[in-house]
């Protein structure tokens, strides 16, 4: 895809204390954007979230409890950062691209929730649209292969330079925008229009969530996955 073709986006991720929207706590966060001529500027947060960070995401982020604490700054101050950056990118009609969507915009809806703080919702005036997910585009133009779809096997798949700081929240949106822009160019047929292709993903990830809830329950567990996205 070169310069001339590229869609306007805005990349966003997050780390945690862990996978529990509902109850850990952001620690990173980065927004990237990338113009239509290239250009890409980018911020990042560290943030203390006031609780401890569980071994098992130190290991997997590297950020630890003590390193928080004396480098990051206050949630109140770095989630009303984010929520009002991603608002204003929302307002003026550019995507929202997150791998693994429901993850990320649940993990700072909550976060706002926590702090009183408005969600992207209250922001905006409207559902949060369009968004721009790599994993539900990847699960809908290539169902049924094997494997899994973390972002480095997407990176992978897609024949792209490996992440060199995987699980770094900056290096993971840049990642996520290299893979987007490889699946368009792979896949053509996929809507152009920014609301058709949100949409789109929309149905896709239903049929995918459904299929996964009717084989959980083949298995005799329990159906857990929300059809419902982002």
């Amino acid at each position: 895809m070169d310069a001339m073709s590229l869609l306007p986006v805005i990349g966003y991720d997050c780390e945690s204390t862990g996978t529990d929207v509902a109850r850990d706590r952001v620690i990173s966060a980065a927004i990237v954007r990338r113009d239509a001529d290239g250009t890409v500027t980018s911020r990042a947060w560290l943030i203390n979230p006031g609780v401890e960070i569980p071994a098992a995401a130190q290991a997997v982020h590297g950020l630890s409890t003590e390193h928080v604490r004396a480098h990051g700054a206050s949630p109140l101050e770095a989630l009303d950062e984010i929520a009002t950056q991603l608002a204003d990118a929302l307002t003026e009609g550019l995507p929202i691209v997150i791998y693994n969507a429901p993850y990320d915009l649940g993990m700072l809806d909550a976060e706002l929730g926590r702090h009183a703080l408005p969600t992207l919702v209250d922001r905006v005036g409207r559902p949060v649209h369009p968004v721009i997910d790599p994993l539900v585009l990847d699960r809908g133009v290539d169902r049924y292969r094997k494997g899994k779809r973390t972002l480095p096997d997407l990176i992978a798949t897609y024949r792209l330079p490996p992440a060199t700081h995987s699980h770094d929240a900056t290096d993971d949106v840049i990642n996520t925008i290299a893979v987007l822009d490889a699946i368009m160019a792979r896949h053509p047929e996929l809507p152009a229009d920014l609301a058709a292709l949100h949409s789109w993903q929309a149905a896709r990830h239903a049929e995918w969530a459904t299929s996964f809830n009717d084989w959980l329950r083949s298995q005799g567990r329990p159906a857990t996955v929300d059809t419902r996205w982002p």
